[in-house]
């Protein structure tokens, strides 16, 4: 009867965990393990949830990737909250591979702010590449670094 209802228990903390939000596998294991939550009923719960759909890393990448590129961040910015998270390497390339290019969302940040050193840096900061940056502000990047000694 104990065993039951640590499970169902379990269950119930997993169900309400992804009611507020999505989680990775990862994050879900780790709120079930701080609630203190047993191994087995922490695994069994994990199970169920990726097994019904609830828990999908792929989906959680591909969300969170559209999710981030919308608010302006970068390739590298991505990569590297997606992998914060647990997800595996290869979904988190498949996810960045499906977004527009991000030369292309570098483009629409510059239009917004304007070609100047400035947005460069605010490129830089949200985890753009340096050809992203050099291609949209290649000018403004070029007259503000210093002048080169011979």
């Amino acid at each position: 009867m104990r065993r039951e209802l640590v499970r169902h228990g379990a269950m119930a903390h997993a169900a309400r965990s992804v009611a507020r939000r999505d989680l990775t596998e990862r994050e879900l294991a780790e709120r079930l393990a701080r609630a203190e939550v047993p191994p087995a009923a922490r695994s069994e719960a994990l199970g169920r949830m990726v097994r019904t759909g609830a828990i999908d890393d792929e989906r959680f990448a591909r969300t969170r990737a559209a999710t981030l590129a919308a608010r302006g961040s970068g390739d590298a910015l991505i990569r590297h909250d997606l992998d914060g998270r647990g997800i595996a390497a290869a979904l988190i390339e498949a996810a960045v591979d499906a977004l527009e290019t991000e030369s292309a969302r570098a483009e629409r940040v510059v239009e917004q702010r304007g070609p100047t050193l400035k947005t460069a840096r605010h490129l830089a900061r949200k985890g753009f590449s340096e050809e992203s940056i050099e291609g949209t502000c290649g000018m403004a990047v070029a007259e503000g670094a210093p002048p080169a000694v011979p």
